[in-house]
Parts: structure tokens; sequence; C-alpha cells
């Protein structure tokens, strides 16, 4: 970061363009412009999260799964709203968007599934 500004070298791709590749390639999954800015990912009419640029992702899952990623160290409780069932990524570069690519992928088994049916829809944080 130079002055509050993110620099990303020419070439390089971002977290969030990562991201975007990865689980947009999963079936059923499609990228829509989200209500407080940034990419969200659904997998049919269920939010399984959303991204802000290349800096944080955040995601809704259900009180234990949420309580089980903050534990392992994998998510941070949600940058606004901390006790709700969202969890947090932030992300630093590139090299972080394997870990929030892994958490999506867990969302989406969840909603493939069907075990994500009593998700939060309908309930977007930012």
């Amino acid at each position: 970061m130079r002055h509050g500004l993110e620099v990303v070298a020419v070439g390089v791709r971002g977290a969030g363009e990562l991201i975007r590749e990865s689980v947009t390639s999963w079936p059923g999954v499609e990228a829509l412009p989200h209500r407080f800015g940034g990419t969200e990912y659904r997998y049919g009419r269920k939010e399984m999260g959303h991204v802000h640029g290349n800096r944080i992702a955040d995601l809704p899952m259900p009180r234990k799964l949420r309580d089980e990623v903050i534990a392992a160290g994998r998510a941070q409780p949600h940058h606004v709203l901390p006790e709700t069932g969202w969890v947090s990524c932030w992300m630093t570069g590139p090299d972080d968007a394997a870990d929030v690519i892994a958490l999506f992928r867990l969302q989406y088994e969840r909603y493939s599934t069907g075990s994500g049916r009593r998700s939060s829809a309908g309930h977007s944080a930012s």
C-alpha cells in the first residue's frame, strides 16, 4: 500500500480476480454487483458471500460453522457485524486468494448439496 492506495503490478492478478475466476467456474454460481460494493457470489438465489475488491471477503455461515472457521484461524468475525453468523477474510495480496476460495468452496458444497437451505438468504452484510 502506498498512501492508502493499493498498488498492483501490471500483469499480476489481484485476489479478487483470482477468486472470481475460480468461484464462477463452478456450476450454478453467478457473480453479481453487491449492494455495498464489490462482487456477490450466488448459488441459485442464495448468497455464498461477497468480495470487496482485493481486500476483504464476507461470507454468511451457520453459527456453529462460523465459530469453527474462526477458531481454526481461517476467518475473523465480520468486520461490521461481529455478533452475526458472518465472517470476514482480510486479504493483503493474491497469495491470500486460495484461502478465501477454500471458504467459498465450503459454501458451494453446503448449498449444492442442500445443507445450506437455512442460510441467511435475504440478509446481506457489508
